[in-house]
């Protein structure tokens, strides 16, 4: 018998698919769906702190503009306040209940103390683990790439002091060097390590002359990325390694797996294909696993990694050798 099990910052999964934060799991329906179809863990749609305060700013400018239209308004409706985090938080607590598999809390933060508050928050409401989006869009020149690396690490230093439950970091690839920030979250206590994240770009519409929100679902084969780099970390970091973005079927799976990924996560192909091809990917995986002769996964994991291959430089390589030798067979 197959046996899909493997282990995640310590959270021990029947299988790698976990399914990545995202609108649908904020449904309860969805999670269900997700959770029968056969999804190991699901990270809950993330709790920004950014969107906190927008929409804390837009209630405060809804209701101002009746606050003055005559004395009688303002003593009938006092000021209300905006509940924060406390809709996400009630709304993970039932979503904890709903399930039977891990519920991973997903959050990113503005300020340094609301890191620590709204983990504190997130363990309280049930979360089994924690993972913190680390990404940064610059706003000054002047900020250098070390600076924001050093408070990224003392984020989690600081949250990892207050709270038991395992910290993971969602990572973008926009480091200069990702292994040696990798290592070093990883030096600092990350159980885990998510690699990596798609941010979301803005666009132009050229008819309207506007910018516009496209749906930013990655693409088939978009994981090539992140197997490099799984690839790469296969057994130099004690932290667990999750593969994300661009993982549409088992064989993908199986793909990450075999550069070094303990598990993956998955989001664009449940948009795609709807909860249900969950099923679909772990019995494709499965029948791999079978066609060849793998009863676990710890019998293939890394088995084409880095540390593993014999041409150890196909993960080192960023150009087409054989072009840049001067090679002519690919335009014959």
């Amino acid at each position: 018998m197959i046996d899909l099990s493997t282990t995640y910052m310590g959270l021990k999964l029947k299988n790698p698919i976990i399914v990545g934060a995202c609108n649908l799991s904020n449904d309860l329906n969805q999670l269900k769906k997700l959770e029968s179809a056969g999804a190991a863990a699901i990270v809950y749609k993330t709790l920004f702190e950014e969107q906190i305060h927008l929409e804390s700013a837009q209630m405060e400018e809804e209701m101002g503009s009746f606050g003055e239209m005559n004395a009688e308004m303002v003593s009938l409706f006092p000021k209300l306040q905006h509940a924060g985090a406390e809709v996400h938080l009630a709304n993970f607590r039932k979503a904890k209940e709903a399930l039977t598999i891990p519920l991973i809390a997903s959050l990113n933060c503005l300020e340094d103390e609301t890191w620590s508050e709204y983990a504190r928050l997130l363990e309280k409401a049930g979360a089994d683990g924690l993972e913190l989006n680390f990404f940064y869009i610059p706003k000054v020149f002047e900020t250098d790439g070390h600076s924001i690396e050093e408070h990224q690490f003392e984020v989690i230093r600081t949250v990892k002091s207050k709270v038991t439950i395992p910290v993971s970091v969602k990572l973008s690839s926009f480091y200069s060097n990702p292994l040696n920030v990798i290592s070093r979250f990883d030096k600092v206590g990350a159980a885990g390590i998510v690699i990596f994240n798609k941010l979301f770009e803005p666009e132009i519409n050229l008819d309207e002359l506007k910018h516009i929100a496209p749906f930013n679902l990655s693409h088939e084969g978009d994981y090539r990325l992140s197997l490099r780099y799984a690839g790469l970390l296969f057994s130099k970091v004690n932290a667990s390694v999750c593969a994300n973005t661009g993982i549409y079927s088992g064989s993908d799976v199986a793909r990450l797996i075999l550069a070094g990924a303990d598990c993956v996560q998955v989001v664009s192909t449940i948009y795609k294909n709807k909860p249900d091809y969950v099923s679909t990917m772990l019995s494709d995986l499965e029948s791999w696993m079978t066609a060849k002769s793998f009863n676990g996964i710890s019998d293939f994991k890394g088995r084409l990694s880095h540390a593993r291959v014999k041409d150890p430089f196909i993960y080192r390589r960023a150009q087409y050798i054989d072009l840049l030798l001067g090679s002519d067979k690919f335009f014959r």
